[in-house]
């Protein structure tokens, strides 16, 4: 399979692209803006399957041609797409300054939809898309201070997810939304210093493998939450 994961050099997406790489008939597309992590990424695979592109999407989707381009040096098909990369701001709300909320809203749903939209032609038969959304923006679940710029952009990438399952239905393209609890990773321990999560990057990394590659047999256009508390 051909996978593409984005925000892949720390935290749950390098552990998903080390998770698909383990099969060496997988070759996974980090992508991230940190070149130094994603080269040390793919030397630590022994099955020398993961290539990368050091990208800021926020900025790179602004002429999509040319990250289509980098894509296609890597393969023609994409079979998976998980939407990983993120950004964490804890702040009170009427603290939030213009810059803060757009780079909230780019990472977590504009640049999200519009690579799946760069991506929609290269999609393979039966492709899943995976979006990683939050418990912060999953409909009734709690909601706490200095989360509403998150948990609000979180939702809005929940509400594409349902809309082009239902847009794509019965095309060949499945898509569905895991709606994340907390998770112990570096940008969990900066928003939240001595917050312990139930889960570590690796443990969580190995469920979203699974479900990328299975899911889309169980369930289209769905938000499901993955959580074991709250948050």
């Amino acid at each position: 399979m051909n996978i593409i994961i984005t925000g892949a050099s720390k935290g749950i997406g390098k552990e998903t692209t080390l998770a698909f790489a383990e099969d060496k008939s997988n070759h996974v597309l980090a992508i991230a803006r940190s070149g130094s992590l994603l080269s040390k990424l793919s030397k630590s695979s022994a099955n020398n399957n993961i290539s990368y592109i050091e990208a800021d999407l926020n900025e790179s989707l602004k002429s999509p041609e040319k990250l289509l381009k980098e894509v296609k040096k890597a393969f023609n098909r994409v079979d998976i797409l998980i939407n990983n990369a993120g950004v964490l701001i804890h702040k009170p709300f009427d603290e939030f300054n213009t810059d803060e909320i757009r780079l909230m809203t780019e990472t977590h749903f504009i640049s999200p939809l519009l690579l799946t939209k760069t991506l929609i032609h290269s999609f393979s038969k039966n492709a899943h898309i995976v979006n990683i959304s939050s418990m912060g923006g999953f409909q009734g679940s709690s909601r706490y201070p200095g989360m509403s710029v998150y948990s609000a952009v979180k939702g809005a990438i929940a509400n594409l997810t349902e809309s082009l399952g239902s847009e794509y239905e019965g095309k060949g393209l499945f898509f569905n939304s895991l709606a994340l609890g907390a998770v112990q990773t570096e940008m969990l321990d900066t928003a939240f210093p001595g917050y312990d999560a139930p889960l570590n990057a690796e443990e969580m990394a190995g469920f979203i493998y699974w479900f990328a590659k299975n899911g889309h047999r169980y369930f289209n256009g769905k938000v499901l939450p993955v959580s074991v508390n709250n948050p």
